[in-house]
């Protein structure tokens, strides 16, 4: 697509685009078992903005799945005449091209208004049909089109997906392979990080940085999940200290506490308390409006393991972080959980202690702590203050007795 086109969707919201899947068939009718058409449409807030349609050939439900995809004209037809013979069989060069031949997506019939004739924006849309209407050896099938039209655009969105060339004409996605799958994630990624900062794209050569200086990481709406995520793994952490009383780890132990770094495994209940405290510091601190930053090394690893925790909860339980942020103003630095990882610690010394190459790294006599000048990576001394002027009341107690 045109450089044009591109730096147009530049200037539309990401964030507004969602999708609408239609399929109708009756329910007695023994051909919708076999080939099933999905219409489904790009929406921008309340307008539909594009549509494609989506055709899908369950190999094992089709009687004769060439005929079946033929009867639907068009690119199906093509699809079904060069992937199998007259006898609905697939063809030889065909299964050599595909790890496990089986059941086939069809996409194409694009259409797409600007701002949103974009490849990275039709890859995206290609990736979430791919991911509703497919399992694991699904063969997805686009056009292979040259020039500066919307069914162009599926070429250029097959090949951001890792498509290859069948023939002149077909472009095709294997789902049993790891390619495709990081290459969606890669297109998804690159989409949030357009939505993020306003539809312009933070790796291009026209990028302005200074348009992102002054953004706050710990958005309302950020801060709020991870205060809820915090929260969670304070009352993991005290329900494990009660459990685990003085008594190192066992081996294969679990939980908050195994998943720490094994140097920590044989502390004492009096150490893992001072654990449980540091999320409660932390969620205190997400609560009300003092800035968040970790003051010891039992506080990094704290905010390190609710990041993580935050943004599986934006992933996985979208309904209760929905909740939790309802009555937040929305800002596009929303959730930019790598961001809050590069931003909110000095730096990320108390990570290594979960490689095992680095086994000893912790003694303040290794090499290698001192020659990068660590600090408190011991467990003994993971709650001293980074800074004493800067440290937590000492007085301040327990959550929890």
């Amino acid at each position: 697509m045109t450089d044009q086109a591109t730096k147009s969707c530049t200037k539309a919201d990401l964030s507004t685009l969602t999708l609408e899947f239609r399929h109708v068939h009756r329910l007695i009718d023994p051909s919708a078992e076999g080939v099933q058409t999905w219409q489904v449409s790009l929406l921008a807030g309340d307008e539909t903005v594009g549509s494609l349609r989506a055709t899908r050939g369950l190999y094992w439900k089709a009687h004769n799945m060439r005929q079946r995809m033929a009867d639907e004209q068009s690119f199906p037809a093509v699809v079904a005449e060069q992937l199998l013979d007259a006898d609905g069989q697939f063809r030889p060069e065909y299964e050599e091209f595909v790890d496990i031949p089986g059941s086939i997506l069809v996409v194409d019939d694009l259409h797409i208004a600007a701002p949103w004739n974009d490849p990275w924006v039709v890859a995206g849309l290609t990736s979430s049909v791919i991911d509703r209407l497919t399992e694991s050896h699904f063969t997805v099938v686009l056009p292979r089109i040259s020039g500066d039209t919307e069914e162009a655009l599926l070429t250029e969105a097959g090949v951001l997906l890792s498509a290859e060339p069948f023939s002149d004409q077909l472009l095709i996605i294997d789902t049993s392979l790891a390619a495709p799958e990081e290459a969606a994630h890669r297109v998804r990624e690159y989409l949030r990080s357009r939505a993020r900062y306003g539809g312009a794209d933070p790796w291009s050569d026209d990028w302005d940085e200074d348009d992102e200086e002054g953004n706050e990481v710990l958005t309302a709406r950020t801060r709020a999940v991870l205060h809820l995520a915090l929260q969670e793994l304070s009352d993991q952490a005290w329900q494990e200290v009660s459990a685990l009383g003085d008594q190192p780890l066992p081996p294969g132990a679990g939980g908050l506490f195994g998943s720490l770094p094994r140097v920590t495994w044989h502390q004492d209940g009096p150490w893992r308390r001072q654990v449980a405290r540091a999320f409660d510091d932390l969620a205190a601190d997400c609560a009300s409006t003092a800035e968040v930053e970790p003051r010891t090394t039992g506080e990094e690893m704290a905010l390190h393991l609710g990041i993580a925790r935050a943004q599986d909860l934006t992933h996985n339980r979208p309904r209760l972080v929905s909740d939790a942020v309802a009555a937040l103003p929305a800002d596009r630095q929303d959730f930019d959980w790598d961001a809050c990882s590069d931003d909110l610690f000095q730096d990320h010394d108390v990570l290594m202690l979960f490689d095992n190459k680095f086994d000893g790294i912790e003694d303040p006599g290794n090499d290698i702590h001192q020659s990068m000048g660590m600090v408190n990576l011991a467990p003994n001394d993971w709650f001293a203050p980074f800074d004493p002027e800067q440290g937590r009341d000492p007085d301040r107690g327990f959550r929890r007795p």
